[in-house]
């Protein structure tokens, strides 16, 4: 779908912390965005604010922009998906970390693919993205939004916990592990990938859960409806529990509490580049790729 936007456009900015990579291309992308007539929007937080910029608190750069740029890895996609992913601001990232598969466009590549975003001719996506209520008893719940996991799991201690899981109500296992991960397509190829979790399309509305190094070998990965209310309890005492939500919040968690998790009405948009999702599969893991004859093993 293509998207005019109404003249000057306002692009916040969302920088991976202590990368000093980052502030350069600030540096250099919001003189060049000011001559195109667009106000470079940046959050206090980030600490730096070149010279023809706007700042705004953190928490109003989803009602301040017009499109969010990343500049940084993964792990700044999902502190954009948090900032505005409800107002339906699309984000476009810029990879200045490792793998790259939600910060898709190398810094090289950031005017062109800015100019087309600005444009209306650069591909989005719509990314589903978890809402996970966390509710102890005595207590108002806590509601938070995943873009790639929520992930119930032992701290410090390397000790099993025991998990009852349930879908809609149905108990699906009581998993015995060292934790349990529930993650959206796209965090599939995260944490859950890593634990040993299916690889799922982005397009799919689904959940996986994963257990962590379960003691039972049969306790296997499972995937189910977006739609579906997961909710995960402790089945046995147990202490130094965490839950973490896209390693951006954690919260302890005890018997008696409660998290439920299903698809969140309001997903992330983001820009995508020409690339495929399977095209990035293969960038990003190497399937199918053959050593040369002569390379060693």
């Amino acid at each position: 779908m293509v998207v005019w936007y109404q003249q000057p456009v306002r692009v916040g900015f969302i920088l991976k912390p202590d990368k000093t990579e980052a502030g350069v291309l600030l540096e250099e992308l919001v003189p060049w965005l000011r001559d195109q007539g667009h106000i470079p929007v940046v959050p206090t937080e980030d600490q730096i604010a070149p010279h023809g910029s706007e700042i705004v608190p953190e928490e109003q750069l989803g009602e301040a922009v017009d499109l969010a740029v990343v500049l940084g890895g993964d792990g700044t996609m999902l502190r954009a998906s948090r900032l505005v992913a409800d107002q339906g601001k699309p984000v476009l990232g810029i990879n200045l970390g490792q793998l790259g598969f939600l910060a898709m466009f190398a810094p090289a590549e950031s005017k062109t693919a800015l100019a087309a975003a600005l444009a209306g001719r650069l591909p989005r996506a719509e990314r589903m993205r978890l809402q996970v209520t966390f509710t102890r008893m005595g207590a108002d719940p806590v509601v938070r939004f995943a873009l790639n996991d929520s992930v119930l799991h032992q701290g410090a201690m390397a000790r099993l916990i025991e998990v009852n899981a349930y879908a809609d109500s149905q108990l699906i296992a009581a998993y015995r592990a060292d934790g349990l991960i529930i993650a959206t397509p796209t965090g599939s190829t995260a944490y859950n990938m890593a634990a040993g979790g299916p690889i799922l399309v982005p397009g799919l509305e689904a959940m996986t859960l994963t257990p962590i190094c379960a003691h039972a070998l049969t306790n296997r990965p499972l995937a189910v409806s977006a739609s579906s209310v997961v909710r995960l309890e402790l089945g046995a005492e147990a202490r130094g529990v965490i839950l973490t939500v896209d390693g951006q919040w954690a919260h302890s968690f005890l018997p008696g509490d409660r998290v439920e998790m299903t698809a969140a009405k309001r997903p992330l948009v983001m820009f995508t580049s020409q690339q495929s999702f399977f095209d990035v599969m293969r960038d990003k893991l190497h399937w199918g790729v053959r050593l040369d004859k002569g390379a060693k093993g």
